[in-house]
């Protein structure tokens, strides 16, 4: 057909005498390669059988291709805390004590103090100073109009989509030695798991669509809790923010995340990964569209015929009812408050004029705002929440004394 010309997966002499015809492949052509059969003609049933699947999953995704043609064969999408650079004691102590004397003076004045106090000793940078003077609460912040989010550090869902639970079960190898990672998502009150998903990898793309389509079918939660690994937090990014987590922000979504070494903390989550394992998992099935028939039958079983002790002996279902918030595109965020409002280039930097700031390619793409909050000293913001400080001098972007969102993230390192 077409549809396989087009993908170069098309050999008549041999789809005829091959049993398994995906096990080279990937679950992508695993389902052209079936769409393809019964585009040829061949019955639902027979195609179903000989690709071990039921009739169920068959016609369902025959009818994604049919509403949304290839792309619907698509898949619907797994540290350290930085730190501003540690000063030497005497140096921090020399700043703060310079401050005191001198209260109307700013980082650039005492910059220019450090250096006639110890000139064999370099200074450093006037935005490094004030971040040690936002840190020590001796920077006054222009009060702002906007409501700043704040929020706590691990809250308790009283009401269903008020807290999301998301997590990669451990991977584990399919009979075609290619390896699953199961992405789930629940919602914390009522215990719905709302997707689970056996990916290829925990790669960022594939689990952004994921989040998509829960987001369309469900609506928006409050908060999402996770742990702080890949692609839910970046270790080495600022404040560990990844791509991810910046979506769920410009969405409204609250970040939480528990301590690392912590999975406590995420109980009910983990449970039910227990539960995911012994009836879903074991022996695991032969490739991904069997394997992902077996998660979306125990989504309803979990979800709709298992009583659950924590609930009382209820159904999940009966207590979950989707959020009132709708998922939508969010516009790209203004900042009138700002000097200017600036887009973060594809390599993380900041351009003014000639001059090129780096601050994370984790905001690639993303619009801040900057403006001068001292003499030559610039604040970078995202959103409702200041990120750092560049001066005339440094071509980087330090950041804050404390982690803006310590409400809401808690630190990547335990303390």
């Amino acid at each position: 057909t077409s549809l396989f010309r087009a993908h170069r997966l098309h050999n008549g002499r041999h789809l005829g005498e091959i049993q398994m015809p995906w096990k080279e492949c990937n679950r992508m052509d695993e389902r052209l390669r079936f769409v393809a059969r019964l585009l040829d003609g061949e019955k639902m049933a027979v195609a179903c059988r000989e690709f071990g699947i039921s009739r169920k999953t068959g016609y369902k995704i025959f009818n994604r291709y049919k509403e949304f043609g290839v792309r619907g064969l698509e898949d619907r999408s797994k540290s350290a805390y930085r730190h501003p650079n540690k000063l030497p004691f005497q140096i921090e102590k020399a700043i703060l004590r310079i401050k005191q004397q001198h209260k109307s003076w700013g980082a650039p004045k005492i910059h220019d103090k450090l250096i006639k106090e110890f000139p064999m000793v370099k200074p450093p940078a006037p935005s490094t100073i004030h971040v040690v003077l936002d840190r020590h609460g001796l920077v006054k912040r222009r009060k702002r109009r906007r409501h700043k989010a704040q929020g706590t550090e691990l809250s308790e869902a009283l009401v269903p989509n008020a807290l999301w639970c998301a997590d990669f079960k451990g991977q584990f190898q399919l009979g075609n030695r290619k390896y699953c990672y199961p992405l789930t998502i629940t919602d914390q009150r009522s215990r719905y798991l709302l997707a689970c998903e056996g990916l290829e990898s925990t790669k960022e793309a594939t689990a952004f669509q994921v989040f998509e389509s829960t987001f369309k079918e469900f609506g928006l939660p409050a908060a999402i809790r996770t742990d702080n690994g890949i692609p839910f937090a970046s270790p080495h990014a600022l404040f560990g923010l990844s791509r991810l987590s910046l979506w769920w922000l410009r969405l409204g979504i609250s970040i939480e995340r528990i301590k690392p070494g912590h999975p406590q903390q995420n109980g009910r989550h983990e449970r039910m990964h227990l539960t995911l394992k012994k009836e879903a998992t074991k022996p695991a099935s032969y490739n991904f569209l069997q394997q992902q028939e077996r998660f979306d039958d125990f989504i309803e079983v979990y979800n709709n015929e298992r009583p659950h002790q924590g609930l009382g002996g209820l159904y999940p279902g009966e207590l979950y009812t989707p959020s009132a918030r709708e998922f939508f595109r969010p516009e790209d965020p203004q900042y009138p408050l700002h000097d200017r409002t600036i887009k973060v280039t594809r390599c993380g930097r900041i351009c003014i004029g000639r001059r090129k700031i780096n601050l994370s390619t984790v905001f690639a793409g993303q619009y801040v705002g900057v403006r001068e909050v001292a003499d030559e000293i610039w604040l970078v913001s995202f959103l409702d929440y200041d990120l750092g400080f560049f001066d005339r001098e440094l071509d980087k972007v330090e950041p804050v004394g404390k982690n803006p969102f310590a409400p809401k993230v808690l630190p990547m390192l335990s303390e």
